[in-house]
């Protein structure tokens, strides 16, 4: 059995939910365990679409063309472009291949792609990749539009960290939105970890508050927050975000140790958009983009780390609890070309 607080006790009561235990049935032969897959597998599997529609482009130009020139270039710089990198990114990539090919004195079309997944991994390696979570309790603030992924994000990060052996609290602050509490609680269930939560259209910020109490009194490393989905024309929204912010200094005597904002793979150039509003409005530290397996517009990743600065913590390449996980700029480089 496990505890799962649900706040102050003025407010409610602590209930018992018990955990699902392994049933040992005798006598009856269970079927083999499919062997499990690697991530870089899993990783693989989930950008086929990007990787067929863009970087399978790709790969015709390089065949179409028999010598390095400025139509090679300008061709190449039209997939990208159409690939969800955006204009600026895409621009600053043919630049940096120009560049290269000059350098080496590159004369055959085939010897560009190495290079272009060297200066594509040299992109998402400039930014911090890896999440901070030092100190006792790291709290993690998780934001985002609804309908991204976020709540879904938050268990599979949970999950993640409990693997790794962290002691995990969830603070369920999206009090406004319908059935949130309910469905984070689902969430906790699966993850195995504890939950605080209030009742619906509660104050959010005293969620985080008894949360971090909570976490406190209990040795849990890792507290994480998750916030109401927020648009960034909903000025009191916003407001609500900068004090549960203010609230995690102040009980804790530092900021959050990571903001991360949930962004939707297949959204593409809108993510962009979102990425860069919701910079304007909050210190985030890092994405989490969910839902790369099922859209071929991967590429915006790219642009994501480029355009604004922000480094990729996590990516969601499946709907099963372990397909979170952490990005790797070095094995995402590698994933979105075609095997030789």
């Amino acid at each position: 059995m496990k505890w799962f607080g649900r706040g102050k006790k003025e407010e409610t009561e602590e209930i018992l939910v018990p955990t699902q235990e392994n049933e040992i049935t005798e006598n009856i032969e269970t079927p083999a365990e499919k062997p499990k897959k690697s991530f870089f597998a899993k990783l693989k599997e989930g950008l086929e679409k990007t990787r067929t529609a863009v970087f399978g482009r790709i790969d015709d130009v390089f065949f179409a063309f028999k010598s390095v020139d400025e139509e090679l270039f300008e061709e190449l710089e039209e997939v990208l472009i159409t690939a969800d990198i955006g204009v600026d990114t895409s621009v600053y990539i043919i630049n940096e291949l120009r560049r290269v090919s000059r350098e080496k004195h590159i004369t055959e079309p085939e010897m560009l792609k190495t290079e272009l997944k060297d200066i594509i991994g040299k992109i998402l390696s400039e930014q911090n990749t890896e999440c901070n979570i030092d100190g006792s309790p790291a709290v993690i603030m998780v934001i985002g539009v609804n309908g991204v992924g976020k709540t879904t994000s938050i268990g599979k990060i949970a999950n993640y960290y409990k693997h790794a052996g962290k002691k995990v609290l969830l603070a369920a602050a999206d009090t406004f939105r319908a059935a949130a509490i309910d469905q984070l609680e689902i969430w906790a269930q699966r993850a195995g970890v504890e939950i605080v939560k209030h009742q619906e259209g509660s104050d959010p910020s005293a969620v985080v508050y008894d949360a971090i109490a909570a976490a406190k009194a209990r040795g849990t490393d890792i507290v994480i927050c998750d916030t109401a989905g927020r648009l960034h024309n909903k000025k009191h929204l916003m407001d609500e975000l900068a004090k549960t912010a203010r609230v995690i200094e102040r009980e804790t005597g530092k900021p959050a140790s990571e903001v991360l904002l949930v962004l939707d793979a297949s959204t593409g150039q809108n993510a962009l958009i979102q990425a860069r509003e919701f910079k304007n409005a909050a210190s985030i530290t890092g994405v989490v983009l969910t839902k790369l397996d099922g859209t071929a517009k991967g590429g915006v990743i790219i642009a994501l780390c480029r355009e604004q600065n922000i480094g990729v913590k996590f990516i969601g390449v499946g709907e099963g609890i372990d397909d979170l996980q952490k990005f790797d700029p070095q094995e995402f480089a590698g994933a979105l070309f075609p095997e030789e």
